[in-house]
């Protein structure tokens, strides 16, 4: 049986096939500009100051990640898009592009405080729009795929609490169910690493097929749990050419200045998008 441990709060119980194993080795740290080469779309999402999440490019100004990443999970609330950055690439504290968020889109059968189950990791997505498209030659944003069958080989590149200064690539890893949307991998995850791309290479094309949505635990083997793109990817990316996409819009706010006052305002206040 297959028991949600973190990530998403509660017990959400999968039957796991016969023979199923964990591969929990083959983590790989991107410390040198070598080892990143080619993993540098992928950056670590700053969650307005309370924590971080994973997520990777798809488009010059989209980053793909889970949904359940753009709340605080201490109060159920929306992080507000001006407080969340992307930091393209982070490693050894410096970043390749830093970007802040124009609109957030969310899976739209996507409920945060919904119970746990197959249906919540199945729409765990979130699509980030970035104020400003990331065209560095270094950057390449990755290519999507439906997901794999069950047996495919796969890797995940993600930050977690305890390498939260540079990704790290794990390869061996490999699909052990698929149920209701939800890919059961064998790949580890830990806080941090939500959001992280799973990948396949098709012709020596590497493509994103998953994000990783939760860890879990099948029996006493340390799995992950992924959302499938086939399907509700597409409805987001509709979702978000057809209308502004936006959460929450601060309203303008205007402040009527007496004579005085406004001839005591000097300098400038800069307001981070």
């Amino acid at each position: 049986m297959l028991k949600l441990v973190c990530a998403l709060a509660g017990a959400l119980i999968f039957g796991l096939g016969t023979g199923a194993s964990a591969d929990t080795g083959g983590m790989r740290p991107l410390v040198t500009g070598d080892d990143s080469r080619g993993w540098e779309a992928v950056g670590r999402l700053e969650l307005g100051g309370i924590g971080f999440c994973t997520g990777a490019l798809i488009a010059e100004n989209l980053v793909l990640t889970a949904g359940h990443c753009l709340y605080n999970r201490h109060t159920g609330a929306r992080i507000d898009e001006r407080e969340i950055t992307f930091l393209a690439g982070w490693r050894g504290g410096r970043a390749s592009a830093y970007r802040g968020v124009r609109r957030a889109v969310l899976h739209p059968d996507y409920v945060y405080s919904s119970e746990p189950g197959a249906m919540r990791v199945r729409n765990d997505l979130a699509l980030i729009e970035l104020d400003q498209p990331i065209r560095l030659g270094s950057i390449t944003p990755f290519v999507t795929a439906g997901h794999p069958p069950k047996g495919a080989e796969v890797a995940v590149v993600s930050y977690a609490h305890d390498r939260a200064e540079s990704p790290s690539l794990q390869e061996l890893c490999h699909v052990l169910a698929r149920q209701s949307g939800a890919l059961v991998l064998s790949c580890a995850a830990d806080f941090g690493a939500s959001g992280a791309p799973v990948f396949v290479e098709e012709g020596g094309v590497v493509r994103i097929v998953s994000v990783i949505s939760a860890k879990a635990m099948a029996g006493n083997m340390p799995v992950s749990l992924g959302t499938s793109l086939e399907g509700p990817l597409g409805e987001m990316l509709a979702i978000l050419a057809a209308s502004d996409g936006v959460f929450t819009r601060a309203e303008p706010r205007v402040r009527v200045l007496s004579q005085d006052q406004a001839q005591s305002q000097t300098g400038a206040k800069f307001i981070r998008p």
